[in-house]
């Protein structure tokens, strides 16, 4: 990706983007510094992107911030990585407030924590009421989770008598995902050059456009974040048609 310094201007600018936060470690490693180094960086490329998101008219927002399948890192880097929210929020709440911005959390509470957890939780009471752009952390998220307790709580009306399966609509299943009230995302990103999903938000991404950059998270800039809308102003979503 490629571009000015200059704000993608028009009328299409998505209204929900999603990123897959990537390369912290590999960054911290080229420069000599532990992946812990590259994760506390990452938190300021996260105050930046909101702010870059924020200018241009984004809705919502939402960061991959700690996947279900991240616990199987070694156990000091998740202790840390369980400990940034609270450091973020700590630092950033007043300002997320004064710029109208309302957090939100997708994921599973459950082994979080309780410090993470009531961090998050006490942000999100503190901006229920704004009305601007929605700061979506995906923590302790995995989308074949997500939906699989979807699908069971589906089996469950059904076998209940409250659900008949013949009558199944796709809102249906998707008022029962973490997502739930959130338009699907228009933009995916994704930092660090890996080209894959990740087990990230199947189900709302099967018609979003995906942008992939090589540069690394913790280095990801307003630049990079505004190179990726314009290259989605470019493209033609036809979602199927023609």
């Amino acid at each position: 990706m490629s571009g000015g310094d200059e704000i993608p201007s028009g009328d299409n600018i998505p209204r929900h983007v999603a990123i897959i936060m990537d390369g912290n470690g590999r960054w911290a490693k080229e420069r000599g510094l532990p992946r812990i180094a590259g994760h506390h960086n990452g938190m300021k490329a996260v105050k930046r992107i909101t702010k870059a998101a924020d200018r241009i008219g984004v809705e919502v927002l939402t960061l991959y911030a700690f996947s279900t399948e991240n616990w199987k890192r070694p156990k000091a880097e998740v202790d840390f990585l369980m400990k940034l929210p609270q450091e973020f929020l700590s630092l950033e709440l007043q300002e997320l407030i004064e710029n109208n911005v309302q957090v939100k959390m997708m994921g599973i509470r459950d082994h979080l924590p309780a410090h993470t957890v009531s961090a998050v939780e006490a942000a999100v009471r503190q901006t229920a009421n704004n009305t601007g752009l929605i700061l979506n952390f995906a923590l302790n998220y995995g989308s074949r989770h997500e939906m699989m307790e979807a699908v069971k709580e589906l089996a469950r009306q059904s076998a209940a008598g409250k659900l008949d399966p013949n009558t199944l609509q796709e809102s249906d299943f998707e008022r029962l995902l973490l997502s739930s009230g959130l338009p699907d995302p228009d933009l995916l990103i994704r930092t660090s050059g890996e080209l894959r999903l990740s087990n990230f938000m199947l189900w709302q991404l099967a018609y979003s456009e995906f942008c992939f950059t090589d540069v690394y998270w913790p280095e990801f800039s307003d630049r990079h974040f505004y190179d990726a809308i314009r290259e989605y102003q470019r493209r033609a979503r036809r979602y199927g048609g023609l």
